[in-house]
Protein backbone atom coordinates (compact mmCIF):
# COMPACT_ATOMS: atom_id res chain seq x y z
CA UNK A 1 0.00 0.00 0.00
CA UNK A 2 1.55 3.29 -1.11
CA UNK A 3 1.72 6.14 1.35
CA UNK A 4 0.24 9.41 0.25
CA UNK A 5 2.41 12.46 0.76
CA UNK A 6 0.80 15.30 2.65
CA UNK A 7 0.64 18.53 0.68
CA UNK A 8 1.96 21.68 2.35
CA UNK A 9 1.94 25.37 1.57
CA UNK A 10 4.76 26.54 -0.65
CA UNK A 11 5.28 29.67 1.43
CA UNK A 12 4.32 30.54 4.99
CA UNK A 13 1.52 33.09 5.02
CA UNK A 14 -0.58 33.67 8.14
CA UNK A 15 -4.29 34.39 7.64
CA UNK A 16 -5.39 36.44 10.70
CA UNK A 17 -9.10 36.44 9.77
CA UNK A 18 -9.18 32.63 9.74
CA UNK A 19 -7.15 32.40 12.94
CA UNK A 20 -9.64 34.73 14.67
CA UNK A 21 -12.48 32.38 13.70
CA UNK A 22 -10.56 29.32 14.86
CA UNK A 23 -9.42 30.85 18.15
CA UNK A 24 -12.90 32.13 19.02
CA UNK A 25 -14.34 28.63 18.71
CA UNK A 26 -11.51 26.71 20.37
CA UNK A 27 -12.46 25.10 23.71
CA UNK A 28 -10.28 25.50 26.80
CA UNK A 29 -7.33 23.11 27.19
CA UNK A 30 -9.00 21.28 30.10
CA UNK A 31 -12.08 20.54 27.99
CA UNK A 32 -9.91 19.28 25.12
CA UNK A 33 -8.03 17.05 27.55
CA UNK A 34 -11.28 15.65 28.99
CA UNK A 35 -12.60 14.98 25.49
CA UNK A 36 -9.40 13.16 24.51
CA UNK A 37 -9.65 11.06 27.69
CA UNK A 38 -13.25 10.15 26.84
CA UNK A 39 -12.28 9.00 23.37
CA UNK A 40 -9.45 6.90 24.82
CA UNK A 41 -12.12 4.88 26.64
CA UNK A 42 -13.65 4.02 23.26
CA UNK A 43 -10.20 2.86 22.08
CA UNK A 44 -10.52 -0.60 23.62
CA UNK A 45 -12.42 -3.33 21.75
CA UNK A 46 -13.46 -5.11 24.96
CA UNK A 47 -15.16 -1.96 26.23
CA UNK A 48 -16.87 -1.52 22.86
CA UNK A 49 -18.11 -5.12 23.06
CA UNK A 50 -19.48 -4.47 26.55
CA UNK A 51 -21.30 -1.37 25.31
CA UNK A 52 -22.86 -3.37 22.45
CA UNK A 53 -24.20 -5.90 24.95
CA UNK A 54 -25.62 -3.05 27.03
CA UNK A 55 -27.34 -1.64 23.91
CA UNK A 56 -29.54 -4.75 24.04
CA UNK A 57 -30.18 -5.27 27.74
CA UNK A 58 -29.33 -4.36 31.30
CA UNK A 59 -27.07 -7.19 32.50
CA UNK A 60 -24.92 -8.23 35.44
CA UNK A 61 -21.19 -8.99 35.38
CA UNK A 62 -21.93 -12.75 35.25
CA UNK A 63 -24.03 -12.28 32.10
CA UNK A 64 -21.37 -10.10 30.47
CA UNK A 65 -18.61 -12.57 31.30
CA UNK A 66 -20.63 -15.45 29.83
CA UNK A 67 -21.64 -13.52 26.70
CA UNK A 68 -18.13 -12.23 25.97
CA UNK A 69 -16.29 -15.41 27.07
CA UNK A 70 -14.20 -13.54 29.61
CA UNK A 71 -13.60 -13.71 33.35
CA UNK A 72 -15.74 -11.70 35.72
CA UNK A 73 -12.57 -10.00 36.94
CA UNK A 74 -11.67 -8.80 33.43
CA UNK A 75 -15.24 -7.57 32.88
CA UNK A 76 -15.29 -5.77 36.24
CA UNK A 77 -12.06 -3.98 35.40
CA UNK A 78 -13.50 -2.68 32.11
CA UNK A 79 -16.82 -1.75 33.73
CA UNK A 80 -14.96 0.32 36.33
CA UNK A 81 -13.36 2.36 33.52
CA UNK A 82 -16.70 2.76 31.72
CA UNK A 83 -18.41 3.82 34.94
CA UNK A 84 -15.67 6.33 35.84
CA UNK A 85 -16.16 7.84 32.38
CA UNK A 86 -19.92 8.06 33.01
CA UNK A 87 -20.71 5.78 30.08
CA UNK A 88 -22.44 3.10 32.16
CA UNK A 89 -24.40 3.08 35.39
CA UNK A 90 -25.25 0.34 37.85
CA UNK A 91 -28.04 -0.62 40.19
CA UNK A 92 -28.20 -3.27 42.88
CA UNK A 93 -31.00 -5.82 43.01
CA UNK A 94 -30.57 -8.21 45.90
CA UNK A 95 -27.15 -9.82 45.52
CA UNK A 96 -26.79 -8.82 41.87
CA UNK A 97 -25.55 -5.57 40.34
CA UNK A 98 -26.97 -4.74 36.94
CA UNK A 99 -25.25 -2.47 34.43
CA UNK A 100 -26.81 -0.34 31.70
CA UNK A 101 -25.88 2.56 29.45
CA UNK A 102 -25.65 5.84 31.34
CA UNK A 103 -27.65 7.72 28.72
CA UNK A 104 -28.50 7.95 25.02
CA UNK A 105 -25.30 9.79 24.18
CA UNK A 106 -23.34 6.54 24.38
CA UNK A 107 -25.42 4.95 21.63
CA UNK A 108 -25.12 8.12 19.53
CA UNK A 109 -21.32 8.24 19.84
CA UNK A 110 -21.00 4.59 18.77
CA UNK A 111 -23.51 5.05 15.93
CA UNK A 112 -21.59 8.07 14.63
CA UNK A 113 -18.34 6.10 14.77
CA UNK A 114 -19.87 3.19 12.88
CA UNK A 115 -21.29 5.54 10.27
CA UNK A 116 -17.87 7.12 9.81
CA UNK A 117 -15.98 3.83 9.31
CA UNK A 118 -18.64 2.53 6.92
CA UNK A 119 -18.30 5.54 4.57
CA UNK A 120 -17.05 4.58 1.15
Amino acid sequence: MATEELECCEDCQIHPDRLDIVNSGMPEEEELYDLAELFKVFGDSTRIRILFVLFEAEVCVCDLAETLHMTQSAISHQLRILKQSKLVKSRREGKSVFYSLADGHVRTIIAQGREHIEEK
